[in-house]
C-alpha cells in the first residue's frame, strides 16, 4: 500500500453528495474550485472528489442508489475577489443565482456569494473579513 496524505479540517472529515448528474456536477464543481485554488483529488467513472467532498452518481457503489437530499456547503475564501470570481464561475458552469456578492449580517467582515449547484445545493463562497489562522489544515499521513 502506497503512503497516503490527508489534510482535513478541524470539524467535518468529509462530505458527500450523490448527484443526478455527474458530468454537469463535474464542471460546476471543477469551475468553482479552480477559482478557489483546490485542486481535484482525483476521479473515476462513478465518482469525483475536490479535498473533503465526494460526489458520486446514483450508480456507484458508495450511494447504494439514492441521492441525497438538498444540503447547504459554504468554502472559504481567500478574499473578496475570490468570492466574486467563485459566483461567475459558478454561473458560467450552469449554477443558479442565491445570491450576488456582498456583506451579510453574520458578523461584521463577512462577505459571500451564493449559488444553486445543478442538484439544488446551496454552495457558498465566504471570505471571513481580517482573520488569523492557526493552521491551513490537519496533515494526516498512513
Amino acid at each position: 500500500m502506497e503512503t497516503m496524505e490527508l489534510h482535513r479540517g478541524r470539524l467535518i472529515d468529509h462530505i458527500q453528495l450523490v448527484v443526478a448528474d455527474l458530468a454537469a456536477s463535474r464542471k460546476f464543481y471543477g469551475a468553482i474550485f479552480d477559482v478557489l485554488g483546490i485542486p481535484i483529488g482525483g476521479e473515476a467513472a462513478e465518482h469525483f472528489w475536490f479535498d473533503e467532498l465526494f460526489v458520486s452518481s446514483v450508480d456507484s457503489k458508495e450511494s447504494l442508489g439514492e441521492l441525497t437530499g438538498r444540503h447547504h456547503l459554504a468554502f472559504q475564501a481567500a478574499d473578496h475577489a475570490m468570492v466574486d470570481a467563485f459566483y461567475r464561475a459558478g454561473l458560467g458552469a450552469g449554477g443558479r443565482d442565491k445570491g450576488a456578492p456582498g456583506k451579510r449580517s453574520y458578523h461584521p467582515g463577512y462577505y459571500a456569494a451564493f449559488l444553486l449547484d445543478p442538484d439544488g445545493n446551496n454552495i457558498e463562497a465566504v471570505h471571513h473579513g481580517a482573520a488569523k489562522r492557526s493552521a491551513g489544515s490537519v496533515v494526516i499521513n498512513f
